[in-house]
């Protein structure tokens, strides 16, 4: 299967992102999906996390976004890829980012939305600014793991 006969489907969205199903589903045996939850933190001087909020350089990151679901496609051949991504604010039990892959079989699904979740960590132009209790930190990320500890 080429890349060009894979369903993409890339969005920012406003708040929260929402699992949905596929419409019609694609004719795959395997589908992953990957949600990044906030989940509750407490900071030892601003106290409860509340929520996170996304900046993003919208056009460079759903570029971006493409690029590495179309890279996921020549790679693994999925049959379909779902990437969205919150911009704005996100409460604690809500969801900031969304991966869907379906694929032919489970290994193809699974290995595909590890790497897209780690890659798009590492690349595309979106930050997230802690909003506590009492003020706000920038978050400084997590590091991409080193080539050797990847998913090829």
């Amino acid at each position: 299967m080429s890349k060009e006969s894979t369903i993409i489907e890339i969005e920012l969205v406003e708040g929260p992102v929402r699992s949905r199903d596929w419409e019609p589903a694609p004719p795959g045996g395997a589908e992953c999906v990957f949600r990044g939850i906030t989940r509750p933190e407490h900071h030892p001087d601003h106290g409860d996390l509340l929520g996170l909020a996304y900046e993003a350089h919208q056009a460079m990151a759903l570029q971006q976004m493409r690029e590495l679901a179309e890279e996921a496609s020549r790679r693994w051949s999925p049959l379909a890829i779902r990437l969205h991504h919150s911009t704005g604010m996100v409460p604690v039990g809500h969801s900031s980012v969304l991966i869907q892959v379906i694929a032919s079989h489970r290994k193809e699904a699974f290995v595909s939305c590890q790497w897209l979740i780690d890659t798009l960590k590492a690349k595309v132009p979106i930050w997230k600014q802690e909003t506590w209790q009492q003020g706000q930190t920038w978050s400084e990320g997590t590091p991409l793991t080193t080539d050797s500890e990847r998913v090829s």
